[in-house]
């Protein structure tokens, strides 16, 4: 058997106590290596090759799906399991030539350094996760550019689009800059969600062995096979045989019943034992459920069937909670109070504001009841997110924040010493330049933003006032307060009537904080592997300007090009260009920023009962609490995680019946059961299997829309006619209340 010599690490230098020697946190001990390699090169050719294409890539195709009814976000960890074989491959072939180039002095450079290491890994994976808009699939700003042109029907022009797209992208990464010495470099601020990635890079790092004397199948021929089934199998759902998107087998027996298609559709209805054969409708909008621990599946599911089951069926048929009956079971759209659509161009004036005497004219604006109560879960989540941390998990953030506040090093902030750090006046510079640029827009482009100039400075000191905090939150335990619904709050009672405004100070604020995070724990990820920071800042930089131009270029692309996008009223039924995202976030702005709070939430509206939800999930974990400290020999009880189980339906809508079951079932086949059973395999494959297919099915996916789509090439049979549903479940969407009446629905 074939014997693989390791050299022994260097022995630490004799000034170091040997205590001090490892981090206090024992996850981060237990994942990240003490030793490093200075010499190991990062700025190589093949980093820029495959971080530059990455990055474009990613931008590309999560804009291209986040349009599409199953918008599928390709992840950094795609990238991360892909480019290994082609970084490999890269090193194997490149000529290793050394030259000079004319002005740079007598440095030698070289196409192939050497063999392609885990630092130049890293770095096109965080090339990468800017292409991914860091988790989120594109750039929060492009939204508002789509309901402007594509629900307002009104136009804002490029430049405009891209200055608002870059600032609130960049600024966040100021915040992150000005934040780096308070959450990056202590100790004890130890970021639990890198530590998955830093056992990933270990483990695709590792040599290839054989098991037992036997021979096992690469990793790389693993992911090219996996690659090719996805890519082929995509063409079936995608365009064959459109009906297995959504196997929706309680319609197809009771075709002729509303209550049956109610209860079965997945797509607009509670999906009873519906399931996707689609890795988009897997992975969309939840990501894959190959790379998510089972326990957080576990609290998913249990989230997902009170409110799904239990909530949802008692507010609709027993407590006919805010007339649910008179509009559809699960839906996002907006109504009149006798069941139809509401047109909510029929309420905007000529200068994109809220037309007060139409609005009286028509009436208020109605939810399902399944949407109102996600808003009110939503208030909940949040105030039981701000106490449950507290309780749970307050003295041990003011314990580790005491501890880094006094300073104390451990060998992991000590090694990236060897490297030169980032100037804080690069960050000063610009968070200064950003924000001037930023006020321009509001001042001079004002009619493409609507935002006055005091907004962005007020949406800023929002943003700085709770990044810190919140980081620290998320540093500690993993659990990022959502405030989205704080700064639309504020902003729609302080400056109501008009959209673009309120969307612009929730993206300005709340989202500039979430990029802020992004890029901590970044940072983070660059300090366990120790990567030097400067690297680290043009790589994050760079990967966002390029990341937004991207994005903006294809939503201008497919906003220009594809015939009534996210109008589905107008669209063929199979049609994937229904924009579900998009359709919440307008509804957001409606709700907001152009009728205000006031209107929907407040006095003059329909649902101001919901508030109390706030008041609930304050006391909730306060229960949980009291319960856990008087019974603590009970440990199943400091397992009740109120924001998890109350934040479980978080992506409802967007997020259909149908994404939660098909998820829900892949992530527990795999990581429960495979992982149990066949622990082996889970550890070599399991990622693997996830990356191949998320690339495969969004490669073919591009293919059928370039090759087929743009010529409107249909196939017309039973499993996939553009003039029906390739649900069959068409009666999901009808009221039942009687004598409402709406087109293709029965009267009751």
């Amino acid at each position: 058997m074939e014997t693989v010599e390791i050299e022994a690490p260097p022995p630490p230098p004799p000034t170091i106590d040997e205590e001090d020697e490892v981090s206090p946190v024992e996850q981060v001990r237990l994942t990240v290596l003490n030793t490093d390699d200075p010499s190991l090169p990062v700025w190589t050719f093949r980093m820029w090759c495959l971080g530059l294409l990455s990055c474009a890539l990613l931008s590309f195709l999560n804009q291209f799906f986040s349009y599409q009814k199953e918008p599928l976000v390709i992840t950094q960890i795609t990238v991360q399991v892909a480019t290994l074989p082609i970084g490999r491959f890269m090193a194997s072939t490149l000529p290793t030539t050394k030259f000079r180039i004319p002005g740079l002095g007598s440095r030698e450079f070289s196409l192939n350094p050497g063999p392609f290491n885990m630092k130049e890994h890293v770095l096109i994976t965080i090339f990468a996760n800017a292409g991914s808009a860091f988790g989120n699939g594109s750039a929060y700003a492009v939204g508002i550019v789509n309901i402007i042109k594509a629900f307002y029907f009104k136009n804002i022009s490029f430049f405009s689009a891209w200055i608002l797209i870059v600032t609130t992208q960049v600024l966040g990464y100021g915040w992150a800059g000005l934040l780096r010495k308070y959450v990056v470099e202590p100790a004890h601020m130890w970021w639990p969600s890198t530590l998955v990635q830093i056992s990933l890079f270990r483990t695709l790092h590792e040599n290839e062995e054989k098991d037992d004397g036997k021979s096992r199948l690469s990793r790389v021929k693993f992911f090219v096979i996996a690659l090719v089934c996805s890519f082929s199998w995509k063409l079936f759902p995608g365009y064959l045989f459109q009906t297995l998107q959504n196997i929706a087998w309680v319609c197809w027996a009771f075709p002729k019943s509303v209550t049956a298609h109610q209860l079965g559709s997945g797509l607009s209805g509670l999906g009873l034992g519906a399931i996707s054969l689609d890795w988009t409708a897997v992975a969309s909008f939840l990501f894959s459920p190959l790379i998510c621990p089972f326990f957080a599946i576990a609290n998913v599911f249990v989230g997902y069937v009170l409110i799904m089951y239990l909530v949802t069926p008692m507010s609709y048929w027993g407590l006919n909670l805010y007339n649910a009956t008179t509009f559809p079971i699960f839906s996002s759209h907006l109504y009149t109070a006798q069941g139809p659509e509401y047109n909510v161009g029929l309420i905007v004036n000529e200068k994109f504001e809220l037309d007060l005497a139409a609005y009286e004219k028509h009436g208020r604006i109605h939810l399902s009841t399944f949407f109102a109560v996600t808003y009110g879960i939503g208030f909940a989540t949040i105030a039981a997110t701000l106490t449950h941390v507290a309780l749970f998990y307050g003295r041990e953030i003011l314990e580790r924040y005491r501890a880094s506040s006094k300073g104390k090093q451990d060998i992991h902030t000590r090694l990236m010493k060897n490297y030169k750090d980032i100037p804080s006046w690069w960050f000063y510079v610009l968070l200064a330049v950003t924000i001037a640029i930023s006020l321009a827009l509001c001042i001079f482009l004002k009619k493409d933003v609507q935002m006055p100039w005091w907004g962005l400075i007020f949406a800023a000191a929002i943003a700085f006032i709770f990044t810190l905090p919140v980081s620290i939150i998320t540093a500690t335990t993993n659990q990022t307060p959502g405030l989205n619904v704080i700064t639309e709050y504020i902003m729609g009672i302080i400056y109501p009537g008009k959209p673009i405004a309120n969307v612009c100070f929730k993206t300005y604020g709340y989202m500039s904080m979430t990029q802020a995070i992004s890029f901590l724990s970044d940072f983070k990820l660059g300090h366990y592997m120790k990567i030097p920071p400067r690297s680290m800042f043009l790589v994050q930089f760079l990967g966002t300007i390029i990341a937004g131009t991207v994005n903006l270029i294809v939503a201008w692309w497919l906003l220009s090009s594809v015939e009534n996008i996210c109008q589905p009223n107008f669209l063929p039924l199979n049609s994937l260009w229904t924009c579900p995202s998009d359709r919440v976030f307008f509804d957001a702005s409606v709700i907001w920023g152009l009728v205000s709070p006031t209107r929907i939430f407040g006095s003059e509206g329909n649902y101001s009962a919901l508030n109390w939800f706030f008041l609930g999930g304050l006391v909730g974990p306060f229960v949980v609490w009291l319960l856990h400290k008087a019974f603590p020999n009970q440990s199943w009880i400091r397992l009740i995680n109120l924001p998890v189980l109350l934040g479980a339906t978080a992506s409802m809508p967007p997020a259909t019946a149908l994404n939660y079951n098909s998820w829900i079932l892949v992530g527990t086949i795999f990581n429960l059961f495979v992982f149990r059973y066949r622990k082996k395999w889970w550890q070599r494959y399991n990622y693997i299997l996830s990356a191949a297919l998320d690339a495969g099915t969004a490669f073919m996916a591009v293919l059928i829309y370039v090759s087929l789509g743009m010529e409107n090439v249909n196939l017309n049979w039973w499993g996939s006619n553009p003039n029906t549903d390739p649900e069959h479940c068409e009666l999901a969407k009808c009221p039942t209340a009687k004598g409402i009446s709406v087109d293709g629905c029965p009267i009751f």
